[in-house]
């Protein structure tokens, strides 16, 4: 009965859907790219191809679950390797990754869809990652047999598999052949309801993130920019956190460079965020035929950089904290050894709580907060590099998830 309801409920959601696409061009890309899921199916997938299926709600989850595919390639070079997602922000920026064989929309979870979705696609193994399930896709998997794991995924008390009216998602989520978390409280918490089949492997950001250390770093434009000034990289910074850092900057930039990468890269923030500026500022957008060493902020009013870009930083501001749009990936910078400074709301974020324990990031709520706290890690050279220690071992010490998971592996 929960079932039948639930798919009344996909329906009704596709409806919505279809009727703010009129008005928002983000859910209209959502709606326009799932009419064509079928179509890039038939086209790009034959009966005897061999198929691995990874499903991600969005970007953060395609970098979690990224070191895996990349390692199921090596160890299956004659799969193709399917990528679904749920959000435009994941598929647009994704669709031409050459890690990816076919990228597709995620079509709405209707039985139907379901059905269709693994008739054309007809994956061996399917991968979930985090935490998105969907339960029609997910049970027909199971009926058919297909080893289905999910990976990265973590686990709180306030979701519907713990609640009284659960038994649909819980029933879902049982569906998998195996469950690897990322840490022990999420495992102790399925294992409370009856799953069994679940280990910790960890945080598979930290293979990601490690493999950042791999790779030529170099980004000319940046280089020429902090011209071996002490650099400051605000990374996926929203309003909340501009309020925070922004009359740091207006008050100290003779000595310093701060580079400031949005989250949100539209003209209009970009404009909101260079009135309020009171430095002299250069965009990536207008730099070209600029003596960027002239300058003290650098917009970042781009995607694609932001990882090399903290490999410049000699202290980072890790974005999303401040307001409640949900802390960034602080994994990234600390990698490279820097210490890190982050707003007040990161409770639901477990990295971000081990690593203010063991002194490697500073939570700041106030600009005076703010402001006492970079202004000790600028003057303080060893300060600096004591933090950025803690963090560059605590990736160290956290890496091998990926390992763990292919080890169950075997189709």
């Amino acid at each position: 009965m929960l079932r039948f309801f639930y798919s009344i409920g996909i329906y009704l959601l596709g409806l919505v859907l279809q009727v703010f696409s009129f008005f928002n061009p983000k859910i209209k890309l959502g709606v326009v790219g799932r009419r064509n899921t079928f179509s890039i199916l038939k086209q790009s997938i034959s009966q005897t191809d061999k198929t691995i299926w990874m499903h991600c709600a969005s970007l953060g989850e395609y970098e979690q679950g990224l070191p895996v595919l990349q390692a199921l390639k090596i160890k299956y070079p004659k799969h193709k390797i399917v990528v679904s997602f749920f959000s435009p922000s994941g598929y647009e920026i994704k669709k031409n990754s050459t890690d990816i064989d076919v990228a597709i929309y995620l079509p709405l979870d209707t039985k139907k869809n379901a059905k269709q979705f693994l008739d054309l696609a007809h994956p061996e193994l399917i991968l979930f990652v985090k935490y998105e399930i969907w339960p029609n896709i997910l049970l027909e998997a199971k009926k058919r047999g297909i080893t289905s794991l999910l990976i990265s995924a973590t686990f709180r008390k306030g979701q519907s598999y713990f609640k009284w009216y659960g038994s649909l998602m819980r029933k879902a989520l049982f569906s998998f052949d195996h469950i690897f978390t990322q840490d022990e409280n999420s495992k102790e918490l399925i294992k409370k309801i009856g799953y069994s089949s679940v280990s910790v492997s960890g945080d598979t950001r930290f293979d990601r993130v490690s493999h950042q250390l791999k790779i030529d770093n170099t980004i000319d434009f940046i280089e020429t920019f902090k011209a071996d000034k002490t650099t400051i990289v605000f990374g996926s910074s929203w309003p909340a956190d501009d309020a925070l850092f922004i009359p740091f900057i207006n008050e100290n930039h003779n000595d310093l460079k701060f580079i400031i990468a949005p989250h949100n890269i539209k003209p209009s923030y970009i404009n909101y965020i260079e009135e309020r500026l009171k430095v002299p500022t250069v965009k990536f957008s207008n730099m070209k035929g600029k003596i960027l060493s002239e300058y003290s902020a650098f917009i970042l009013d781009t995607i694609g950089y932001l990882g090399k870009t903290y490999s410049y930083a000699d202290i980072a501001y890790v974005g999303g904290a401040a307001g409640n749009t949900g802390l960034h990936n602080v994994l990234e910078p600390a990698v490279f050894g820097i210490p890190i400074i982050i707003g007040k709301n990161y409770s639901k974020f477990p990295e971000a709580k081990q690593l203010i324990e063991l002194n490697g990031i500073v939570s700041t709520e106030t600009k005076e907060d703010f402001k006492k706290t970079i202004s000790h890690l600028v003057e303080n050279v060893n300060k600096r590099h004591a933090q950025g220690a803690i963090n560059s071992k605590f990736i160290e010490n956290n890496q091998g998830a990926v390992v763990h998971i292919l080890d169950f592996i075997r189709i």
